[in-house]
């Protein structure tokens, strides 16, 4: 059986790897940030020092309201996404053999969910374009 130092060395050796990977990783985001500043011309104007905001110019006050549907659009774009993505891992479990009853009953539980979401959202005005 081996010592204790032996296996602490093979433990911190698979630490060592993850260490290493991290410090490469960090390397090369800061060599690829430097040849930017170093390779990218630098002729401030000041119509680039301008703020600059979906092509208006900033006339007035800073403050501007948002209309909230605008959010819950996105919102509800990141939860059908998201969900949607569950459909796939679904699929390759639904072709192996004997797990197609039960995959299918929770698809379906799951689509549940997701359409009674829908439907509140639906209730609620969300999905209304005025």
């Amino acid at each position: 059986m081996p010592g204790p130092t032996v296996l602490a060395a093979d433990y911190f050796q698979s630490y060592s790897v993850v260490g290493l990977l991290a410090v490469v990783g960090v390397l090369f985001v800061a060599v690829a940030f430097g040849a930017g500043r170093l390779l990218r011309p630098v002729v401030p104007t000041p119509e680039k020092l301008l703020t600059y905001e979906c092509g208006v110019d900033p006339v007035g006050e800073g403050w501007a309201h948002t209309q909230v549907r605008y959010y819950v659009y996105a919102f509800l774009y990141v939860i059908f996404a998201v969900d949607s993505i569950f459909l796939f891992p679904w699929a390759t479990v639904f072709a192996a053999p004997g797990f197609g009853g039960t995959t299918l009953v929770e698809m379906f539980i799951f689509l549940g969910f997701l359409a009674v979401g829908l439907l509140y959202a639906y209730k609620k005005g969300v999905l209304a374009w005025t």
